[in-house]
């Protein structure tokens, strides 16, 4: 019987990159809203009931502590007290720089047993703040979406903070050496990112993959918003 596919209908391939397409418009349409929400007023964090271990936020970089908004509602309503650091700005600065900036704020604040809740670049600044002299500050980190082998992509971005994803890039090298503090990780990553194709798999850590798509959109979602609230809750014991 002959199978050859009907004209009329779109190859597979085609079928697959239209997907593609159609996830990234979705995934930024979501930053472009989180960038809205900021700059048309900036939200209190939210509050709970206490006596949980606190939670740090880390977004990524041009971000700002509102994409990490739904799992800072959640790890609220869980008990924990949520902080970000306003000190990072946008998050454009190097990696070791942002992580100085998180460590001068755990120290000023005199914040202990913590939890680092990142997205993306975040997730590089809180295993540089894992191996700080803050380290005893902090129980551990969940990622988000963190480029731990950089991305395939970086190196064609006019900006240099961006360009600094690149798996060649030394301060990337340097993290992907330090192997012992990532028994206190939990990488959690969608099936598929548009800007990390390598995913966001780091050796010795606790890796979830979840079956999602995007770089942003799946940080409002319900899935990885309950494993994100799940993560910190056994970190913290």
């Amino acid at each position: 019987m002959n199978r050859s596919r009907d004209p009329g209908r779109p190859a597979p391939r085609v079928l697959a990159e239209l997907g593609r397409l159609g996830t990234r418009a979705v995934d930024y349409a979501w930053a472009a809203d989180r960038q809205l929400r900021h700059l048309v007023g900036r939200a209190a964090l939210p509050t709970g009931p206490g006596g949980a271990a606190p939670a740090v936020l880390l977004p990524g970089i041009y971000e700002t502590w509102e994409f990490l908004g739904p799992v800072a509602t959640a790890l609220a309503r869980a008990g924990h007290p949520v902080h970000a650091v306003p000190a990072l700005r946008h998050n454009a600065r190097p990696v070791p720089e942002s992580a100085d900036v998180v460590v001068e704020h755990l120290e000023r604040a005199d914040l202990t047993g913590v939890v680092l809740v990142a997205h993306s670049k975040g997730g590089l600044i809180g295993k540089h703040v894992m191996l700080s002299a803050a380290a005893d500050r902090v129980l551990g980190m969940v990622a988000v979406a963190t480029p731990f082998a950089g991305s395939r992509w970086a190196r064609y971005m006019l900006s240099r903070a961006l360009r600094s994803f690149d798996p060649r890039d030394p301060v990337l090298l340097a993290l992907a050496g330090e192997l012992l503090v990532n028994e206190r990780i939990t990488s959690v990553y969608p099936r598929f990112d548009p800007h990390i194709p390598e995913t966001g798999r780091l050796t010795g850590a606790r890796n979830v993959e979840l079956p999602l798509a995007g770089h942003f959109r799946p940080l409002g979602q319900r899935l990885l918003v309950q494993t994100v609230v799940r993560e910190v809750a056994r970190i913290s014991g």
